[in-house]
């Protein structure tokens, strides 16, 4: 079935655009940075995983989330208390604090702890409780990277989580399928360690298709069509600048329903 951008939606896409920066890519084609980009071996990849690449901008852009949230979980956050100010603790640590730089790893573990956020308001030290016990339940220093979280242990988790937070049946439910789904956007290589991440790029994750991947290897970590080594951020230059989705998929030879992704990818938060 052939996919039409509604009106709305078409204005949306063209209107107040930002790329956000994007380092070391500039205005490239996507042919001199495709499939072969970045071919490496094995420890090389896994080194890339490691590496500060997304600033806070790019990467709240990347997850769907403000930047002001992301920087509160992986800086901290001031709060006042019985008339003193105090500062809850990062949720998440980060590659690179000065300035704040996320790695890919990084990327995905807030991929994971969105999720747990998402719905529910939660005091942030709470959140912070429920991490140090999974934590030393799986004695790994970053739990929801850990395989065993993605197989079964999110539901320790959850149980876990929920009696702490005084959670309802009904709601721990629907926080588990949340966390399922993002779970599934993951892809880990034989040693269960994250290789790809496909990010949600509509406001709705159920029947999100999953066009668009974000992995380390290729396009130095930004988004692109997946299977592919297009960057999203061309097509939605090349859309934003008139031409049509159907000039380009016929372009790049893909369908019109991943370069619509492709473009959504891009769109500010409030207009995807």
């Amino acid at each position: 079935m052939r996919i039409r951008v509604s009106s709305a939606v078409s204005r949306g896409l063209r209107a107040s655009y930002s790329c956000g920066v994007r380092r070391a890519i500039g205005s490239a084609s996507w042919r001199g940075m495709g499939t072969t980009t970045m071919r490496r071996s094995k420890d090389n990849a896994a080194d890339l995983r490691t590496i500060p690449c997304y600033t806070i901008p790019e990467a709240a852009h990347y997850l769907r989330v403000s930047p002001s949230t992301l920087r509160s979980w992986v800086l901290g956050q001031d709060y006042v208390t019985g008339g003193e100010q105090r500062r809850y603790k990062p949720l998440l640590k980060i590659a690179e604090r000065r300035p704040p730089t996320l790695s890919f790893l990084d990327l995905v573990e807030a991929h994971v702890l969105k999720a747990i956020r998402r719905d529910h308001h939660v005091p942030m030290q709470k959140v912070r409780r429920a991490l140090d016990w999974v934590a030393k339940e799986f004695g790994s220093k970053r739990p929801l990277l850990d395989h065993q979280f993605a197989s079964d242990g999110y539901n320790l988790f959850l149980e876990h989580y929920g009696s702490l937070v005084d959670l309802s049946a009904t709601p721990q439910l629907a926080m588990r399928e949340v966390l399922r789904l993002y779970l599934t956007r993951i892809e880990r290589d034989a040693a269960g360690v994250p290789i790809k991440l496909y990010p949600f790029t509509r406001r709705s994750e159920q029947g999100d298709p999953a066009a668009v991947e974000v992995d380390p290897r290729v396009s130095f970590g930004r988004p692109v069509i997946r299977g592919t080594g297009i960057p999203t951020h061309i097509i939605a230059e090349r859309y934003k600048a008139g031409d049509s989705l159907a000039m380009l998929a016929q372009d790049y030879e893909r369908t019109e329903a991943e370069i619509e992704e492709a473009v959504r990818c891009e769109l500010p938060l409030q207009a995807a």
